[in-house]
């Protein structure tokens, strides 16, 4: 049986469509029992397109810019929180 931890090294190889046949269905027999793996999945599949429209030019600036200024406050709230339960 798939762990966690082994889906998130092959969770790439898994997106890209680059597992053998045999891991592509451990893969999605955990993602069918593990709530937390599916979320991880779906959130790196968004990043993967989010990076690809960014990186290729093809999104519009303003609609990066917003995306940009949003990653910037979710770190920067981020921050915050860790630095109160220090």
């Amino acid at each position: 049986m798939l762990m966690c931890r082994d889906l998130a090294e092959i969770a790439s190889d898994y997106i890209d469509g680059e597992l053998n046949g045999r891991q592509n269905l451990s893969v999605k027999m955990h993602l069918m029992m593990c709530k937390d793996c599916r979320t991880f999945i779906g959130n790196l599949r968004a990043s993967s397109n989010l990076l690809s429209a960014h990186s290729s030019g093809k999104a519009d600036e303003e609609f990066l810019r917003r995306i940009d200024e949003r990653v910037a406050e979710a770190l920067n709230a981020r921050k915050i929180r860790g630095s109160d339960s220090e």
